[in-house]
């Protein structure tokens, strides 16, 4: 079986929806272009590979140049190596160094910067709205092309279209920044071992959006001549379900709920370490700021595995393990 170039029309389409909504002009005057693409490595790839060939640069960058946070997780620098090199914004273990952050992107003249939604992994910080509001400020004046990556729609406020809508529509689109988004549904429909993505970049007009759509069929025909078709299925069926849609809202509202709880158990353990950070952190993941020495004390005395960063995913934390996590973190960071 296999499925046209751009992969099932149904299933792009109701991800422009979810992200945009339905009431959006870009969306109902199809001034967009949307590929299905192999989970969110591969969308990656397909937007180094357009931009490269089409994107005017600075006359002092002839190549492409991504500028990534420097929480940005080690195989996107893997995926996007071999086109360009990178510069990072600066990102606290506690939260966002927004001052440096905008310092840097004001600096980014024609370049590329590729920006998180919502739920960023694997440091939890998100921007706040204001902020969002800022960057698009200077993004705007100083020709950044945008791209955004999307693999928590869902998994930040509980809901997907609000999630997305906040700042891909009404920050940036709604001030004429046509950007790109590179969503992947690994984490919020289940399909790790179903790689299911899309590619869409917003145009200018339907004139635009029909050339940059013969131009993504070109690059991509020899990366894969068709889209994988099993997931992609699964993945339209929770996208346009209200009942499967509910499942996802309850999944961001237990990950907000596991949060919370850690830092209850911690602070029964008598943890005397600042933990608002732990529960202002958005989505799965979380750096809880321990040391080296301290995660291998884990490791080896109580068996509790994470990167050597702390970096923490509340997959593995369960209403079985809340206690045990806590009491570990205690021993190992606590002072005698």
């Amino acid at each position: 079986e296999y499925l046209p170039i751009v992969g099932v029309a149904e299933f792009c389409k109701a991800f422009v929806e979810l992200a945009l909504g339905e009431k959006n002009e870009v969306f109902k005057s199809s001034q967009y272009v949307t590929k299905q693409a192999i989970s969110g490595t591969r969308t990656l790839r397909i937007r180094d590979s357009l931009l490269q060939r089409f994107f005017k640069f600075s006359p002092n960058h002839p190549r492409e140049i991504i500028h990534l946070s420097s929480g940005t997780l080690a195989c996107t620098f893997m995926v996007i190596d071999p086109v360009g090199s990178y510069s990072q914004p600066i990102f606290l273990v506690f939260g966002c160094d927004f001052i440096s952050t905008l310092e840097d992107i004001s600096k980014m003249l024609q370049q590329n910067v590729l920006l998180h939604v919502c739920a960023h992994n694997p440091t939890g910080v998100d921007f706040h709205p204001e902020q969002w509001k800022e960057i698009a400020t200077v993004v705007k004046k100083i020709i950044i092309f945008v791209f955004f990556g999307m693999a928590y729609q869902g998994f930040a406020s509980g809901d997907g279209n609000k999630d997305a809508w906040d700042t891909c529509h009404f920050i940036f689109i709604e001030q004429g920044i046509n950007v790109c988004l590179c969503p992947s549904y690994a984490r919020n429909t289940g399909l790790y071992s179903e790689p299911v993505g899309t590619f869409t970049v917003v145009c200018k007009d339907t004139d635009e959006a029909k050339r940059v759509e013969s131009q993504l069929k070109i690059l991509t025909s020899p990366m894969y001549p068709n889209p994988p078709v099993s997931g992609i299925w699964i993945a339209l069926i929770i996208m346009t379900s209200p009942d499967m849609l509910q499942e996802v809202t309850g999944m961001g509202h237990h990950i907000t709920s596991m949060w919370t709880q850690l830092v209850s158990s911690l602070k029964k353990e008598g943890f005397p370490n600042y933990c608002q950070h732990i529960t202002d952190r958005i989505g799965m993941f979380c750096f809880r700021g321990l040391k080296p020495e301290q995660v291998e004390r884990l490791t080896k005395e109580f068996s509790t595995y994470m990167t050597k960063e702390g970096h923490i995913s509340v997959a593995g934390v369960t209403l079985d393990n809340l206690g045990y996590l806590a009491h570990a973190i205690h021993q190992v960071t606590k002072v005698i």
